[in-house]
């Protein structure tokens, strides 16, 4: 709610103000006057104002001991000092007590204008001009749909609808925010079938321009900042979106020095294949090929099981002898603790530290099973905030405060994203058919809607395990997700609003990995 345009100024030399007084009263404030504390408390019980103006040097009540008796009548109320003192410990008291600025007399009118303005409008201007901007991009946004893109663009233009949904939503801006969403739903559509046109390509063609995929991240990632360093932190967010790394990022900054690029996940993008890909530099059929006995999708057991001897096997290619690997895997805050009891250890040696964190991923799934989690984290901007509170008091952020007090890089990416499912795809398949709701392998695997799924016939030419010779892969596109038509009912009424992954949408596969480097003092 907006605090009224109406000004309290308590000075007791307040005769001296009048010229100060009439300016303001110009520009369309109100302004009431009281010589002291006590007659200001009194004025505040009987109405609302919109900032105060208090000077510190009084006779009687001190202007820094009135600050906690007027937020005691209005607890939000913004507080600006305007005092002659500029003694350093009068300016460090006001910081404590959370002053919204400080003025050193003699003050301009345009100075006191400018603070107020900033504090009684400055939520309104931005909008105002976050509104301007959007309106003026969306244009030129909407003008590129069914353009042909480079993989570069895409990043680009994907970073940024991200940067735009976060903005909006904090913003509160619901009509521009159903603009957007109608914008990233023809976005997905259009970067479906840019991805099946050339996916097969950058598998083919080591040598062909294409973008960074699962299979880089360590080889163009950690790597170059290993030989540089002797030492790094790989840190893996299991199914981390864009716009959840925007709202945490600040937090990071206040700890490293941040360069962010992108990759593209591997598909189906789903941890079993993604992630694997990550820490082993290939894909899901050379990972067969390589160690048939650690990839058994028939056999009720986790596919990533083996991560850290993956990463050690990769550098080990990739360098040409023995990097040291700590691998951890945290699912809970105990393990959380344990690891970081394990962590200063890790770090203070030479090699890559490996932490791979699960929350998000298990957030993301418990919200569909779990009444109370689905409240907290309904849509985007819920699961947004909910990410950032638990960043703020989680093990991994301890972890990277823990990097950076022992000057050690860190790489930190995830595996996949996720997409806000609503749109249920009526999928036709035998008994045989994997569960997954964003892909499926099956023989005779057929959508009802051609535009809601990728389908691919030749498994190996999307760099995936042999199956049956009449097996396809379906990857669901935009926000659907798969349906039988025998259990429609059960399945729409269960999974629509869930948060999934496995398919093809720029949510799951453009993925952001950013170099931390620590501050130095």
């Amino acid at each position: 709610m907006a605090r009224p345009r109406s000004i309290l100024w308590i000075d007791d030399e307040i005769e001296t103000l009048d010229s100060q007084v009439l300016f303001l009263e110009q520009q369309g404030f109100t302004v009431e006057r009281a010589a002291n504390g006590d007659d200001a408390l009194a004025m505040l019980r009987r109405q609302s104002y919109g900032v105060i103006l208090l000077d510190e040097q009084m006779p009687g009540t001190r202007g820094l001991e009135l600050v906690p008796m007027l937020r005691a009548v209005d607890s939000s109320l913004p507080v600006v000092m305007v005092t002659k003192s500029e003694e350093p410990d009068t300016l460090r008291d006001a910081i404590g007590v959370e002053i919204a600025d400080y003025l050193i007399k003699p003050v301009s009118p345009r100075q006191v204008l400018s603070v107020i303005t900033r504090l009684l409008e400055g939520d309104r201007i931005r909008q105002q001009r976050l509104s301007r901007d959007f309106v003026a991009r969306f244009r030129e946004l909407e003008s590129r749909r069914g353009a042909v893109l480079a993989w570069r663009e895409w990043i680009e233009l994907v970073a940024e609808l991200a940067d735009w949904e976060v903005r909006l939503g904090q913003a509160n801006e619901p009509g521009l925010q159903e603009a957007l969403r109608t914008l990233q739903s023809s976005v997905r559509l259009d970067f479906a079938r840019f991805l099946e046109r050339n996916y097969p390509g950058w598998l083919a063609e080591g040598g062909a321009d294409r973008p960074p995929l699962s299979v880089d991240v360590v080889s163009e990632f950690v790597r170059p900042v290993l030989d540089a360093h002797a030492r790094v932190m790989l840190v893996v967010v299991d199914c981390l979106r864009l716009d959840q790394w925007t709202v945490i990022r600040p937090l990071v900054e206040q700890h490293f020095d941040v360069e962010v690029d992108h990759y593209f996940s591997i598909v189906p993008t789903a941890t079993p294949y993604s992630r694997n890909a990550i820490f082993s530099g290939l894909y899901p059929n050379e990972l067969l090929l390589r160690h048939p006995e650690w990839w058994n999708e028939e056999e009720d057991t986790s596919l990533n099981a083996h991560e850290g001897e993956l990463l050690t096997e990769q550098l080990r290619e990739l360098t040409g002898r023995d990097v040291e690997v700590r691998y951890e895997k945290i699912f809970s805050a105990a393990d959380g603790e344990h690891m970081m009891r394990r962590l200063p250890s890790h770090l203070a040696r030479d090699g890559v530290t490996a932490l791979v964190f699960n929350f998000i991923d298990q957030l993301t799934h418990g919200r569909t099973e779990n009444e109370a989690l689905y409240e907290v984290a309904r849509d985007a901007p819920a699961l947004r905030s909910l990410t950032r509170t638990w960043f703020e008091r989680s093990a991994l952020f301890d972890a990277l405060k823990e990097a950076e007090r022992r000057r050690v890089p860190v790489i930190l990416t995830t595996d996949h994203g996720s997409i806000h499912c609503h749109s249920p795809a009526t999928i036709f398949a035998r008994r045989d058919a994997t569960q997954s709701l964003r892909f499926k392998f099956g023989e005779d695997l057929r959508v009802e809607r051609e535009n809601a799924a990728i389908v691919v016939d030749d498994l190996a030419a999307w760099g995936l395990p042999p199956r049956s010779a009449q097996t396809r892969m379906v990857l669901a596109t935009d926000d659907h997700f798969f349906v039988y038509p025998t259990k429609l009912r059960e399945y729409q009424a269960r999974y629509r609003g869930a948060f999934l992954h496995g398919g093809v949408s720029p949510e799951e596969v453009v993925l952001p990995v950013a170099l931390l480097t620590p501050r130095h003092d």
